[in-house]
């Protein structure tokens, strides 16, 4: 079952790291972010990404269990269940879920699981090639001046998404799939 208390913390973990970015963003040397832009950006994009993602899985999934710590026995005994092929990269536990990094038939992939083992969803990163014919066709049409910088497919609770962060010489800007159309998760000026 889940709890106001488990989601509630979620959410203020969600906006910590929201308001700790968009400081990061507005402040610093000048000479410092010139010297620091490409790896900023990228860093930034990334940063964006999966603030993005822990969103859509906070407002997507629902979690239960304890609150208070994270249990890696239960979470490792579900992914090896899960994923018995699949050759384990990195794990990071949270408060609230934690992110396997694997790899499986030759692709990278994150699991993410609630703290009693539950898995929430699964991330890759894809080509543009690989989207549905109608989201590839609106992104050249309407964003073909923008470029991609990073484009990945989630799939949790029976359902797949994708999100693609681009960028042009003013502004960046991060799109989810919604059905066959994009909508504007989040954008920033450069």
């Amino acid at each position: 079952m889940a709890t106001k208390n488990h989601n509630s913390l979620f959410f203020n973990e969600e906006r910590k790291l929201a308001l700790r970015w968009t400081i990061l963003w507005h402040t610093g040397d000048a000479r410092k972010k010139q010297k620091t832009k490409n790896t900023f950006k990228n860093s930034f994009m990334k940063k964006l990404i999966i603030a993005a993602l822990l969103l859509t899985i906070a407002t997507t999934y629902s979690f239960a269990g304890s609150t208070t710590n994270n249990n890696s026995g239960e979470v490792k005994t579900s992914f090896r269940q899960d994923f018995k092929n699949a050759q384990l990269m990195s794990t990071e536990a949270n408060n609230n879920f934690t992110k396997i990094t694997f790899k499986m038939n030759d692709q990278v992939l994150c699991a993410f699981y609630s703290t009693t083992g539950e898995l929430l969803a699964v991330t890759r990163n894809i080509l543009s090639s690989q989207l549905p014919i109608n989201l590839m066709m609106s992104l050249k049409k309407h964003y073909g001046e923008h470029w991609i910088t990073d484009l990945f497919e989630l799939n949790g609770n029976d359902q797949t998404a994708y999100y693609v962060s681009l960028e042009n010489a003013d502004s960046k800007m991060t799109l989810r799939s919604n059905g066959d159309k994009w909508e504007l998760y989040a954008s920033a000026k450069k």
